[in-house]
């Protein structure tokens, strides 16, 4: 079934060019993704922009007044041309077939009013935003619609005309002698570039595109969970189309900065604490300033040994559209001191005069004490 433009623009069938003009722009005033974010509201916007393309060039409004879809696709001949006997939409459409052409898909102008293309920008967050979530205002440098055509491109009331290189059918054809004989091939037409149609008038502003360059200040709302890499879409605010179509999707990409304290790796959290050597064999405890649950007491039990891990659970970054965190895990490095004053160094004698047993002794490879970072470098490297 046919498509009711005129219905799509709230106009008669009897509608002069420029009562549809009209309309279309005081539709597109209210619907255009830049004034109204809501989705319905840009459904609406590309269909009135799709219906004034349609009305607004008389091929094509000749074809809806005789009850046809001029955009309608499978749209051929009859039987009586060559569209009827199996050649699509003719001899041209066979060449093409066998170099590289539609394979029969329908051809004609494309049409001014073209959807925009997507943009992307990056935004650096701290770890703290990553973890909160943030709004972030951003400045973007995008196509928006031109405020004095409202997208149609033409100055006043003037109009588009029918392109005269290509008589309106957005191509131009040229015949080559190949070894196969004479073969025809089409091009988009260098005057209208495809479109069917030229603006002798073009708007003052934009220079007939119907869209200008523009800078503009967007508000980014950051879910709580997100890591570098990911990307927030947001609908509609990228670039506008050409002729004044719909416009792109913005993507913002997340740049996670460093943070000071913490490493992160996914959800979890992993930090480093310098653990005294008497602490580390008595015992001790540790408080850590963390991201949400601010300060966070680690214990550290006595007999720690270098490279031990200390977790905490919960205490970790939060899972994106999730109430699950992350874990925090604290990786304890020992310090021996290099550096003893007498009193110090007489001591440590005394204590290892009553450690007597504990002595410097080289490791065999079925001896049990094969907890060191060289005994876990020994047993990756032979597969252990």
């Amino acid at each position: 079934m046919a498509r009711d433009y005129y219905g799509l623009l709230g106009v008669g069938s009897k509608a002069t060019d420029q009562e549809i003009k009209r309309a279309y722009r005081k539709l597109a005033r209210e619907l255009h993704p830049d004034v109204n974010p809501d989705e319905s509201a840009q459904a609406r916007f590309k269909d009135i922009s799709t219906a004034y393309e349609v009305l607004s060039d008389p091929e094509k409004r000749r074809i809806v007044d005789l009850g046809g879809d001029p955009l309608a696709q499978g749209g051929g001949g009859g039987a009586g041309g060559f569209g009827g006997a199996g050649f699509g939409g003719g001899l041209g459409d066979v060449f093409e077939a066998f170099f590289g052409g539609g394979g029969g898909a329908a051809r004609g102008p494309r049409g001014r009013v073209q959807p925009g293309a997507d943009s992307l920008l990056r935004t650096k967050l701290t770890l703290d935003e990553c973890a909160t979530g943030v709004t972030k205002h951003i400045t973007v440098d995008t196509a928006i619609l031109c405020d004095s055509c409202t997208g149609s491109g033409t100055n006043g009331d003037s109009k588009p005309v029918t392109c005269e290189t290509c008589a309106g059918a957005g191509e131009v054809q040229s015949v080559q002698r190949s070894f196969l004989g004479q073969v025809m091939t089409s091009r988009p037409c260098p005057t209208c570039r495809g479109a069917g149609e030229t603006i002798p008038d073009p708007c003052h502003k934009c220079g007939g595109d119907g869209r200008v360059r523009a800078r503009r200040d967007i508000a980014v709302k950051v879910p709580v969970g997100v890591s570098s890499g990911m990307r927030i879409r947001l609908a509609s605010q990228g670039e506008v189309g050409p002729g004044g179509g719909p416009s792109g999707d913005l993507y913002v990409e997340i740049s996670e900065q460093p943070h000071e304290t913490f490493v992160r790796d996914g959800e979890d959290l992993h930090c480093t604490i310098r653990v005294p050597m008497a602490d580390a064999a008595l015992g001790t405890k540790v408080v850590v300033d963390t991201i949400l649950d601010g300060p966070t007491e680690i214990d550290i039990p006595a007999g720690t040994q270098p490279g031990t891990v200390e977790s905490v659970r919960g205490h970790g970054m939060p899972k994106l559209r999730s109430g699950v965190r992350g874990d925090l895990h604290a990786h304890l490095e020992v310090v021996v001191p290099s550096r003893l004053d007498g009193k110090q160094a007489a001591a440590l004698r005394e204590f290892k005069d009553l450690r007597d047993k504990d002595h410097a002794e080289v490791v065999t490879t079925g001896s049990q004490h094969n907890g060191g970072l060289f005994s876990r470098l020994r047993d990756a490297f032979s597969g252990r």
